[in-house]
């Protein structure tokens, strides 16, 4: 998980709703829009930190100390 914990426009709080999101959208296959609905997330900006994220922690942990 390395969603930012703020999003960078308002600043309101968005990583604690990342897990249930990816839970929803990824395995239960639900619209996104209507998930961000459900999880009470309205400005365009935070969406976008949801919609636009690409969790790519485990590619950077393959890079790790040898």
């Amino acid at each position: 998980m390395m969603i930012p914990v703020r999003c960078f426009s308002c600043g309101q709080v968005v990583a604690d709703r990342w897990e249930e999101y990816t839970e929803r959208v990824n395995k239960n296959k639900e619209d996104a829009g209507k998930v961000l609905d459900d999880l009470k997330v309205e400005r365009y900006c935070c969406r976008r930190m949801f919609l636009g994220h690409i969790d790519f922690i485990d590619d950077v942990i393959s890079y790790g100390r040898k």
